[in-house]
């Protein structure tokens, strides 16, 4: 090698341990299928992936590859890859700076060869890298409970999520966020897509679980089992496998990736209207003394909204939670709202009370919330003028008070300790005067006999 190749190189191979770098290097030679041989073409290279990554994904990548050089110098172009470009190349995505992650997703993006990057351009690298994580997810066994079939529509989804991951990038003014149709117009420059992977970290977790699982590559390391655990929680839907979410995949590794790490491990269904019908004193019952939850729902419109609650479900008439919860939207577009600072109005849960609001609700303020559930349930309001002081968050719903269509809760994480004695108790249990209620209007406890022992028991 000369000086030039061996100063790129050599530090790129500096990064791994010799058996990581082994590894990297046994990968490449699967794709030449020829230990001594030295290049590897498209179709050689599409071959030893076979049915692992689509089509646009492996063009994709190998195109990547193409593009690094090793020595600095102009190269002609060359339909093959070496060796030495696919170590680099996968240090890159791997253990790279921000600035070599950007050298190396660029060309990625800029699959047709063109000079500049454009907004549809990157639009439509996400979209592919969206499905190939899937892709590579379901082929390997990894979506934990999950199922196309058992969720949202998947191509959808995949849209909306890759719209959401584009936002942070600015216009060339420094101004606002883009619209896609606004950066078709514009060049990204080079120290834009680094400032945005830098602030979207979930695409880098994409782009480790796209090589690492596409690629054979690495499969065994502890920082790739995390990646697939941060992006894909275990879903457990107890006694309701039937049931389909109100959540796409892509929407819920999204909302997953926000999560506190402790909580993204696993998913457990607590409630949905599918099972458990229309009722405020079921929601109550499978919601209090469960830790924290993740709460969807869908309107009469069709939007598709919730909130994280950090902490476990009280009943009383004072704020609880803390500044971890959010407010989120899934449809017609995805996004979070996070803790502002402006007040401690995380959670609110109540009933029976005559002086204070009776339901559940999230920011905002009493009769005022971000989001709010009404104790006669199937009604609701989310308000905002124009942003909630909580979360500062906009208007969740269609209209700012909706009907509730569906609605879904999740268990988040491991139940604590000092829940797991209650962990199966309603709040009818505990109160006469909601059961009695109940009774009168001649409806049965639809949660007898429907909850289900977690694999760990809780």
């Amino acid at each position: 090698m000369g000086n030039a190749e061996s100063s790129g190189y050599q530090r790129r191979v500096a990064r791994v341990p010799p058996a990581e770098l082994a590894d990297i290097e046994r990968s490449f030679t699967n794709v030449t299928r020829n230990p001594g041989k030295k290049c590897a073409e498209l179709t050689a290279f599409q071959d030893s992936i076979g049915n692992s990554l689509p089509g646009s994904a492996s063009r994709r990548i190998f195109h990547g590859i193409q593009s690094v050089n090793i020595t600095g110098k102009t190269a002609a172009s060359s339909a093959e890859v070496t060796r030495e470009q696919f170590v680099v190349f996968i240090i890159d995505l791997l253990r790279g700076t921000a600035e070599e992650k950007s050298a190396a997703i660029t060309p990625m993006i800029r699959a047709d060869n063109s000079e500049q990057v454009t907004g549809p351009q990157v639009q439509q690298f996400l979209e592919d890298l969206i499905g190939a994580t899937i892709h590579v997810l379901r082929q390997q066994n990894a979506l934990s409970g999950w199922s196309i079939e058992n969720t949202r529509d998947l191509d959808s989804g995949i849209r909306t999520l890759a719209t959401q991951l584009m936002s942070p990038l600015n216009s060339p003014n420094g101004g606002q966020s883009l619209e896609a149709p606004e950066l078709s117009s514009s060049p990204i420059s080079s120290v834009a897509m680094e400032d945005w992977l830098y602030k979207v970290p979930i695409i880098s977790t994409f782009l480790r679980v796209v090589i690492t699982l596409g690629l054979s590559i690495l499969r065994e390391n502890l920082e790739g089992q995390k990646d697939v655990s941060r992006l894909v929680p275990r879903c457990r839907r107890g006694r309701a496998p039937s049931f389909t979410s109100l959540l796409d995949l892509p929407a819920i590794m999204y909302l997953n990736s926000h999560l506190p790490s402790d909580m993204q491990h696993k998913w457990r269904l607590l409630f949905s209207t599918q099972v458990h019908g229309e009722s405020f004193s079921q929601l109550c019952g499978q919601l209090v003394d469960q830790g924290p939850s993740l709460l969807v729902l869908r309107d009469s419109g069709g939007f598709i909204f919730g909130g994280f609650a950090s902490q476990n479900w009280e009943v009383k008439p004072q704020f609880q939670g803390d500044s971890r919860c959010f407010l989120f939207t899934v449809l017609p577009r995805l996004d979070v709202f996070a803790y502002t600072g402006y007040n401690d109005h995380y959670m609110y849960l109540n009933h029976s009370q005559q002086t204070m609001p009776n339901g559940l609700g999230m920011g905002g303020q009493h009769h005022y919330f971000g989001l709010w559930i009404d104790s006669n349930f199937g009604k609701g309001h989310s308000k905002a003028k124009p942003r909630s002081t909580t979360y500062n968050s906009p208007q969740l719903s269609a209209g700012e008070e909706f009907s509730i269509d569906s609605m879904e809760v999740w268990a988040l994480g491991d139940l604590p300790e000092e829940l797991q004695a209650k962990n199966k108790r309603s709040i009818l249990d505990v109160d006469p005067e909601a059961q009695a209620l109940l009774e009168m209007t001649g409806r049965t406890r639809q949660s007898d006999g429907l909850r289900d022992k977690d694999d760990d028991g809780t």
